[in-house]
């Protein structure tokens, strides 16, 4: 039987029949770091208005999730679409290398009680170590960046720029000393981050405080409201709170200076209430009252 096939034009491609997407991507990527693609659109991009996208770093404990996956894509996709819109965008890579976490990895491998000097040896080595596991997941990703030269804030230069840069706001008089909680691990000896403390779900009652207006303010109340002179017995202003440990500490009552409050006789005294409030503040307090009269929180502030 003849053979026709070398008598016909047909198209040669070198794509193969397959596409085997799982088997060449990582052809692919491992090509783009073997080619330096990320350089050579830097350099490419050169002179262009520049576009930076600072990082938000990873922390460096463990390897990556979905999470990781998602941020890092996403970024990637932003990077790139601005490069295509010629811009010269930038992408290096970081990692946050402090924090609990770490110190409590190396207390479960190496124990407590470490020197301070071997501890943060050795947090500082693994913390390298997880910084190599996740850049080859994120290389792997497909991910373009700097990734030979990424920051790290356990880098000696960036640990030393960041007291430089305390300095330069101590010297403009930026900082100052004043009063903030700080939550504490006694266990730990150290600070706790907000996420990093985990709250007991707990229901605490909310409670009606009332606070006596001082014998000396009585004048000046009266004539906030508009009258001559407060009913004898003793006149209060009455607060509501879900928080009443915190009232040892108090230091003022607050009244909005736009909201309008009402002066209102009991058979428990004078109470100073909220005008939109008063109706169900006193049936909460099983009491009727005659309002006496109105003001401005602003005429209430002294």
């Amino acid at each position: 039987m003849a053979d026709y096939r070398k008598t016909l034009n047909m198209p040669d491609t070198p794509f193969p029949m397959r596409g085997d997407l799982a088997k060449r991507e990582p052809g692919w990527i491992a090509q783009w770091q073997e080619q330096k693609l990320y350089q050579k659109i830097r350099a490419a991009a050169k002179g262009r208005p520049r576009f930076v996208l600072h990082d938000g770093p990873p922390y460096a404990n463990g390897d990556i999730h979905i999470g990781h996956a998602v941020n890092k894509i996403l970024k990637d996709v932003i990077v790139r679409s601005k490069t295509l819109a010629g811009f010269d965008a930038p992408y290096v890579p970081g990692w946050d290398c402090h924090g609990l976490p770490i110190e409590h990895q190396i207390e479960k491998t190496h124990g407590k009680h470490l020197p301070a000097d071997k501890a943060r040896e050795l947090c500082r080595s693994f913390a390298a170590e997880q910084v190599e596991r996740q850049k080859k997941d994120f290389i792997r990703l497909g991910v373009l960046g700097d990734w030979g030269n990424p920051y790290l804030t356990m880098a000696f230069r960036n640990e030393a720029d960041e007291i430089r840069a305390v300095g330069d706001l101590y010297k403009t008089g930026y900082l100052f000393k004043g009063l903030k909680p700080v939550n504490w691990c006694f266990d730990c000896g150290s600070a706790l981050a907000e996420a990093e403390v985990e709250y007991q779900d707990k229901k605490s009652p909310a409670i009606d405080v009332g606070f006596r207006l001082d014998a000396a303010e009585r004048e000046r109340v009266a004539h906030a409201f508009g009258i001559a002179a407060l009913p004898a017995g003793d006149c209060w202003t009455v607060i509501w709170t879900t928080t009443p440990w915190t009232i040892p500490s108090n230091q003022a009552l607050n009244m909005h200076p736009e909201f309008t409050y009402e002066l209102v006789k009991t058979s428990r005294g004078c109470i100073i209430l909220a005008a939109e409030l008063r109706g169900a503040a006193l049936q909460r307090f099983g009491l009727e009252g005659e309002v006496l009269g109105a003001c401005q929180g602003a005429a209430l502030s002294w």
